[in-house]
């Protein structure tokens, strides 16, 4: 391969491109970034640097040193928009093309919005300028938050807003925050995090619309109550960013269809982190954007699937002080058990607990709060019971 292009300047683009340097790829790199910014972390955007503790630089996920070694022609602030038939040729959006040999997709996924979010106090929290934009209007002094949708975004930016003097309430249409991901047993628990941190949470009800003429007033719920509002922060999910593959042949379908070895149906095109549909999943994990990136480049260079992923699901999310860490793969039939910590009314304890998910007599997933060191523990015995990271060679 002489010119290898990759669509995407996310965190799981910048590993592609640090992979293809590692395993021997010396052509020409091209990293198409739709955002004007170099990779930088997003965890941190809904909790440190909303809240100031840190800074743009405090992002930054490679250094002027990194970016020379890479020897990448960085084209940023420009937008894909398309595939050619072929599948190597990348369209960009001010009329230039990259013929390639290779192609990474890595396009991310969007935040989801509502009707109404163009009123002014509307936000998402996704990117870079969306944190710069919502950080801003929320220095201006104490404001009314309504935070809609209780997942990890929604909760963490519920936290910081909390933590930053503000009156928050959050709106979860499901009967409990993060149900699918912790199960109805164990979701109690994290719910009682927004009490600790004197925050107001309203379940089992959706939003039939956001109030105000030119900025927003209020959250009008499906029940008919009305939530007075300054600002709004919209945190219902996320959309992979496969627009711009229309028409291009590949299998599209709630991210790039791939198989177990982030190889899609065209040749020489990879597709990894949230875009990317991998063996039947979407993770929108950042463990999944680091690991997948290995695994994917191989067979990039490979021409064809030489190895294959299949990584333990791992995430975690800072709230209100806690941190919540969860690995595996759960079933709704699975028992529960408290293995260490203390869980006390339906909240947990100070020292917080270690749960574990069992199935047949053996752990199928676990879940942490504040407990990091049995976490890890726990995290590394699944992983070498069920193979963290499943490889064949061909």
């Amino acid at each position: 391969m002489r010119t290898v292009t990759v669509v995407g300047a996310s965190l799981s683009g910048l590993y592609a491109a640090r992979e293809l340097r590692a395993q021997g790829f010396d052509g020409r790199l091209v990293i198409v970034g739709d955002e004007p910014h170099q990779p930088y972390d997003r965890p941190p955007l809904s909790k440190d640097f909303l809240t100031g503790r840190t800074t743009e630089e405090g992002l930054a996920l490679s250094d002027a040193e990194e970016s020379a070694e890479l020897d990448a022609q960085w084209l940023l602030g420009i937008r894909a928009r398309g595939l050619d038939a072929r599948g190597r040729t990348v369209l960009l959006d001010d009329g230039r093309t990259i013929s390639s040999d290779g192609v990474v997709i890595a396009t991310g996924a969007s935040a989801r919005r509502l009707p109404g979010c163009e009123l002014a106090g509307v936000h998402t929290l996704r990117t870079l300028d969306d944190a710069r934009t919502l950080r801003t209007e929320l220095s201006a002094g104490a404001r009314r938050v309504v935070v809609i949708g209780g997942g990890f975004i929604g909760a963490e930016t519920a936290s910081s807003c909390a933590g930053l003097g503000h009156d928050v309430t959050v709106v979860e249409a499901a009967s409990l925050p993060l149900v699918p991901q912790l199960g109805a047993e164990m979701a109690p628990l994290c719910a009682a995090l927004h009490r600790r941190g004197g925050v107001g949470l309203v379940t089992g009800t959706g939003v039939a619309g956001l109030r105000g003429t030119v900025a927003v007033t209020g959250v009008e719920l499906s029940d008919g109550r009305l939530l007075p509002a300054d600002v709004v922060i919209v945190g219902v999910g996320a959309t992979p960013n496969t627009g711009w593959l229309a028409g291009s042949t590949l299998a599209l379908h709630d991210g790039v269809l791939c198989d177990d070895g982030c190889v899609t149906a065209l040749p020489q095109v990879v597709a990894v982190g949230d875009v990317a549909r991998v063996g039947g999943t979407r993770a929108e994990h950042w463990t999944s954007a680091t690991e997948q990136p290995r695994i994917a480049v191989r067979n990039l260079l490979a021409g064809h699937t030489a190895e294959t992923v299949r990584p333990l699901p791992y995430f975690w999310s800072d709230q209100y002080g806690a941190r919540i860490q969860f690995a595996g793969r759960r079933l709704d039939t699975d028992t529960v058990r408290i293995a260490e910590g203390t869980v006390t009314d339906g909240e947990p304890g100070e020292d917080g607990f270690l749960a574990l998910y069992e199935r047949d007599g053996r752990t199928a997933a676990v879940l942490s709060v504040d407990r990091p060191r049995p976490f890890m523990r726990a995290r590394r015995e699944l992983g070498r019971g069920a193979g963290a990271m499943e490889a064949t060679a061909s």
